[in-house]
């Protein structure tokens, strides 16, 4: 389900991203503010199974919570945990299934399960296939089969309100939100375009430091201009050497700079950001390059096929598309509104975290709360060979394991009771590890033939996080406040601490004996 959440700034957000959720809330308990880490480091490690990694947390401490109550010393039960979820990742070694990462349709199935609570999955294969399709073309070979994708720094997601959902498309290239400098003189579409990527302001230098020129002649003030602008020609002499098309810096351009390349019919744009300008270089095979003198024939980009501006609704977008092998790309939004368009952004980064850690680890479980009922029928085996007072613990631990599938089972609106005991039942003697509930239609089935599936790399991460963060909640056993109490306006001074004087000792009543 989701949730409607007013932020500090007076905007609405609505979604069901754990993260984003727990972010927006103000809270002061400690240990609230330690399960919301939980979320925000499972979003920046695996990307997905935020909202797991707290109710696994939850139910972990909840399930404690008796043994506390019945005097069990908490490293007892931590330890129990530790041991539970040793054997858990064993079970997930166990039932994993090896995946091949070229298989299309198997990558599909699996991002398709990762959104499929979400929002965007109502739109079918639509978010999911941006998502496949952004980090294989941002991924990186790393050698022995391994790839790794840079969500953050390679693939931009620009959201332009306006359109329908299904406009949206990866583009082989990059686009920003800028027009070219001269829009008048300079060239809008370049077929092949070769761009040269600089860091550095074509436009006169001024001195670090303030200085003052002292003129004795009127005709002094006119060669300092011309030297100026003698200055200016050169550089962009340097950089015209190379028959450019156009020519892209992070730093100001001067206008007697725009005139000379306009007139070379080279095309200008400016103030670009630097994560912009590298997402460009990667795309098109530029090198940036941060004084025009080194410039080199190797440093040009000529793997774009094409560069061109369009507006979009109000706003200009420049698109350097059709690149031969890019290794940055965009996945650009529309939608109607920007509320929607920042929940798909979200669902999508999600979708993009999915697929980047499936080509690292290609490894699958089954989804839909079958993976967690068979660590639980597996744990509540293993329950009755564990000795001692430690073997309590650790069958609650697999009984928590059930709050993931349990949670499902009500976001279908089933009846929770007659459903879960049906899976207890298929789980218990541990032979068909693949039956769950398919989150749509609410029905018992085989995950396998529903292709609903996880990661591993995704539940590894989310058992790891949870357990090993109700083990440390565990062990707390009392809060000290190191914040000083504000005083409330118009309380008294607090008193000053008598000393006892000899004489008041008589005064004191005598305590019968």
């Amino acid at each position: 389900m989701l949730k409607m959440l007013l932020d500090a700034s007076g905007g609405i957000v609505v979604t069901n991203d754990g993260n984003a959720i727990l972010r927006e809330i103000d809270i002061a308990h400690p240990a609230a503010k330690s399960m919301i880490e939980l979320s925000r480091t499972q979003d920046e490690e695996v990307g997905d199974g935020t909202t797991s990694v707290i109710v696994l947390a939850g139910e972990m401490l909840h399930v404690a919570e008796t043994f506390i109550d019945k005097h069990y010393h908490p490293t007892v039960i931590c330890r129990a945990y530790t041991k539970a979820l040793e054997d858990a990742l064993a079970v997930l070694d166990k039932i994993a299934m090896p995946v091949d990462v070229n298989d299309r349709a198997a990558m599909l199935g699996l991002v398709k399960s990762s959104i499929g609570t979400k929002f965007t999955g109502q739109f079918g294969d639509l978010i999911a296939d941006l998502a496949i399709d952004a980090t294989t073309t941002a991924g990186v070979d790393l050698g022995q089969g391994m790839r790794e994708v840079d969500i953050k720094k390679y693939i931009k997601v620009e959201k332009v309100p306006g359109g329908q959902l299904e406009d949206s498309r990866v583009l082989k290239g990059v686009m920003i939100n800028k027009d070219v400098v001269a829009p008048g003189k300079m060239r809008r579409k370049i077929v092949n375009p070769r761009i040269i990527l600089l860091d550095c302001p074509v436009e006169y230098k001024k001195g670090e430091n303030q200085t003052n020129a002292e003129l004795m002649k009127e005709e002094d003030w006119q060669v300092l201009l011309e030297m100026e602008e003698e200055y200016i020609k050169n550089l962009c002499a340097q950089i015209l050497k190379f028959k450019p098309d156009l020519v892209v810096t992070e730093k100001g351009l001067s206008d007697l700079a725009i005139h000379y390349l306009s007139k070379a019919g080279v095309s200008a744009i400016r103030r670009l950001r630097k994560t912009d300008n590298n997402r460009i270089a990667k795309a098109c095979g530029a090198v940036i390059v941060n004084r025009p003198e080194e410039l080199q024939e190797s440093d040009v980009g000529t793997g774009a096929g094409l560069f061109e501006v369009k507006k979009i609704g109000d706003e200009f977008f420049t698109f350097i598309v059709d690149c031969k092998d890019p290794k940055a790309c965009t996945v650009l939004l529309r939608g109607a509104s920007k509320d929607v368009l920042n929940e798909v952004e979200r669902n999508l980064q999600d979708a993009m975290s999915v697929a980047r850690n499936i080509l690292k680890n290609p490894k699958l479980l089954p989804g839909g709360g079958a993976t967690e009922l068979t660590v639980s029928a597996a744990l509540k085996q293993k329950s009755s060979s564990v000795e001692g007072v430690e073997k309590w613990p650790y069958e609650a631990a697999a009984l928590a394991f059930e709050a993931i599938p349990r949670t499902l089972a009500q976001n279908c609106g089933l009846n929770v009771i007659r459903i879960m005991t049906q899976l207890q039942g298929k789980h218990a003697n541990g032979e068909n590890a693949w039956v769950g509930i398919d989150g749509r239609s609410g029905d018992i089935v085989d995950m396998k033939e529903r292709k609903i599936w996880d990661s591993y790399s995704v539940k590894a991460q989310t058992f790891k996080t949870a357990i090993e963060a109700a083990c440390m909640l565990l062990r707390i056993d009392d809060i000290v406040s190191g914040i000083k109490k504000k005083q409330a306006p118009g309380a008294s001074a607090p008193k000053q601490p008598q000393i006892e004087q000899e004489g008041d000792a008589d005064n004191e009543q005598m305590i019968p004996e």
